[in-house]
């Protein structure tokens, strides 16, 4: 592969791979409103339906972490 193009596909692949942090903020945005939603619906239900968005915004928090991660790396070979 030409070495000259290497560099733009490195920052290109970084570029997407912070995009993961988008969708993870899009996911923590959508869960946190059906959350409230239900709470809302449900105000019994508070305690549980609490816990189990807790856990996914914890798991699509650290998809992003790993996102940025991946795009640190990327970055670090330029």
């Amino acid at each position: 592969m030409n070495t000259s193009i290497v560099p733009g596909l490195i920052g290109l692949g970084a570029g997407l791979a912070v995009m993961v942090g988008l969708a993870a903020g899009t996911s923590i945005g959508n869960a946190t409103g059906k959350a409230v939603e239900s709470i809302a619906r449900q105000p019994e239900a508070s305690g549980k339906i609490t816990t189990t968005l807790l856990i996914g915004c914890a798991l699509a928090e650290a998809t992003a972490i790993y996102g940025m991660l991946i795009a640190f790396f990327l970055i670090g070979k330029i």
